[in-house]
C-alpha cells in the first residue's frame, strides 16, 4: 500500500514545480482554493493556506482579522464559525482536512445518542471500559485493548467528552458499530468532509506518522466547516431529541481539557460548550459560545505546527504546545468580539443608535 506521501508525489508531479516556486493558491473566506487541489487531498504544505493579500480577498475587516490570525506561516490553521441566528459563516481553509484528534468524540457521542433516541441502546446499560494494551507502533491494524470496569453508557459519554476519556470513547465506538457507523451517521446528516478511520487506542498508538503542518492524512480527519456544521445541527436540535441534545451539550460545558484554548478567551457569560483535541504537532477546539446579546456561535478551530521546525518542536514541546493554544485562544477572542460588534453595527444601522 502506498503511503500518503508517495500517492501525492505520483498524482501531483505536474503541480510540484509551481509549489517549489512558492506559488500560493488563491482562496476566499469560504476557502474555495480547494478546487485545484481537491484530487490531491493527501498532502499539502504552506502553499495552500490563508491568502496573504487580505484586502483583495476578504470583504470585511472582521474576516481579514481572522485570516491574519490564522496565517499559515508556521503551520496550517483552519477556522469555521457560524452565527446560528443569521447563518453567517466565517471560514479560513474551512474545506481543508485537519486531524480531528479527540474532537471526533462529538460525532461518536452524537451517533450513540441517535441510537438511544431510536431505542437501540439505553443510557443506563453498563459496558466495560476498553483500556489500551501496550503494543509497538504500526504493529497491527488495530491496537489491542482489554476490558476494565463496567460503568453506565451515560457515564461513558460524559467522561468521553468532559475528560476526553479514550477508554470510554472506544467502548461507545464499538457499541455503535465502529468508525463506519459514525461515518454513515455523518453522511445521513448531510455532512461531508468527515472521515473516522480508527479507534482511539490505535490513533494514539500510531500518532506521529506524518507532520500535520505539511501533510494531510485523510484518516481520522475532518474539515472545520464539517465540524462547525455538526455542532450547529446538534445545538439547533436537528439531529437529536431534546434530552439527548441536552446531555451532549451539557457534557461539553463540563469540559476540563484545553483550559488555555477556547475557554480562556471567553467571559463566563459566553457559556461555552466545547471539545478539545490534541495529537503530535496539532491542537484543536470545537464548540459553541454565546455573544452578549445571546446569539449562539458554532466554532471549529484546528491548528498545526507553530514551531519553526520539527527539531525546534522536539527540543521544546511545551513551548510549541503553548503557541498552538495561544493561536486558538486569540482566534476565539477575535470571533467573539467580531460577531458581537457585527450585532452592534447592525443595531446602529437599523435604529440610528450612536456610539
Amino acid at each position: 500500500m502506498l503511503t500518503g506521501l508517495t500517492r501525492f508525489s505520483r498524482k501531483c508531479a505536474t503541480v510540484l514545480p509551481a509549489l517549489a516556486l512558492g506559488l500560493g493558491v488563491p482562496g476566499t473566506v469560504q476557502a474555495q482554493s480547494g478546487d485545484l487541489f481537491a484530487q490531491f487531498d493527501n498532502t499539502l504544505g504552506t502553499e495552500k493556506r490563508a491568502p496573504q493579500s487580505f484586502d483583495a480577498v476578504y470583504e470585511t475587516r472582521f474576516e481579514q482579522q481572522i485570516a491574519q490570525l490564522a496565517s499559515g506561516d508556521l503551520g496550517r490553521i483552519g477556522v469555521s464559525a457560524i452565527d446560528l441566528s443569521t447563518g453567517e459563516r466565517v471560514s479560513v481553509l474551512g474545506d481543508q482536512r485537519f486531524p480531528m484528534a479527540s474532537t471526533s468524540k462529538v460525532a461518536i457521542a452524537a451517533t450513540f445518542l441517535a441510537g438511544v433516541d431510536q431505542g437501540k441502546w439505553s443510557l443506563t446499560s453498563e459496558y466495560p471500559l476498553l483500556i489500551a494494551v501496550r503494543s509497538k507502533k504500526y504493529s497491527s491494524a488495530r491496537a489491542p485493548v482489554r476490558e476494565g470496569n463496567y460503568i453506565t453508557a451515560q457515564r461513558h459519554l460524559e467522561l468521553m467528552i468532559s475528560k476526553s476519556c479514550n477508554s470510554c470513547t472506544d467502548t461507545l465506538l464499538r457499541l455503535v458499530g465502529g468508525p463506519r457507523a459514525v461515518n454513515a451517521y455523518m453522511r445521513n446528516a448531510g455532512i461531508s468532509g468527515f472521515n473516522l478511520s480508527r479507534d482511539i487506542a490505535t490513533l494514539v498508538r500510531d500518532d506521529g506518522e506524518y507532520d500535520p503542518a505539511s501533510v494531510i492524512d485523510t484518516r481520522d480527519s475532518a474539515t472545520p466547516n464539517a465540524m462547525a456544521t455538526l455542532l450547529a445541527n446538534i445545538y439547533q436540535g436537528n439531529l437529536l431529541s431534546r434530552n439527548s441534545r441536552n446531555i451532549l451539550v451539557g457534557a461539553m460545558r463540563q469540559t476540563t481539557t484545553g483550559k488555555n484554548r477556547m475557554r480562556s478567551a471567553l467571559p463566563m457569560s459566553a457559556t461555552v460548550a466545547h471539545k478539545t483535541g490534541t495529537l503530535s504537532r496539532t491542537a484543536s477546539d470545537i464548540g459553541i459560545f454565546h455573544t452578549p446579546d445571546g446569539r449562539a456561535i458554532a466554532v471549529a478551530i484546528y491548528v498545526t505546527g507553530q514551531s519553526t521546525s520539527l527539531l525546534d518542536e522536539a527540543t521544546n514541546k511545551r513551548a510549541a504546545r503553548k503557541k498552538r493554544d495561544q493561536r486558538i485562544s486569540s482566534i476565539t477572542s477575535a470571533l467573539y468580539y467580531g460577531f458581537a460588534n457585527q450585532d452592534r453595527r447592525y443595531a446602529n444601522a437599523q435604529y440610528g443608535a450612536g456610539g
